[in-house]
């Protein structure tokens, strides 16, 4: 796999795991149950703003793919910017 496959591949994974987290009920409802688990804390806000939570699940991913702190910045914010278009353009609704 070269490196732009990675890239791709990953802003998949971003755009997927936070539209799952943001938008869905999940497998098993597990989403929602999450949810009520957390309720109005932090990690309850986070799921409910697809920008914020696209910020962190980028930020995990980029810290998987390196370790260097430029590169970890840089591509955290290419996975959240990435994952935010790919949500405006499937989502026609999407503010």
């Amino acid at each position: 796999m070269n490196e732009m496959d990675k890239y791709l591949i990953i802003t998949i994974v971003v755009w997927r795991l936070t539209h799952l987290i943001n938008s869905e009920d999940g497998p098993f409802d597990m989403i929602i149950k999450i949810r009520k688990v957390v309720g109005n804390s932090f990690f309850g806000k986070l799921m409910d703003c697809f920008y914020c939570l696209s910020i962190w699940i980028g930020f995990t991913c980029a810290c998987y793919v390196t370790i260097e702190i430029k590169e970890v910045i840089i591509l955290t914010l290419f996975y959240s910017g990435t994952s935010i278009l790919l949500e405006k353009l499937s989502n026609k609704n999407f503010i």
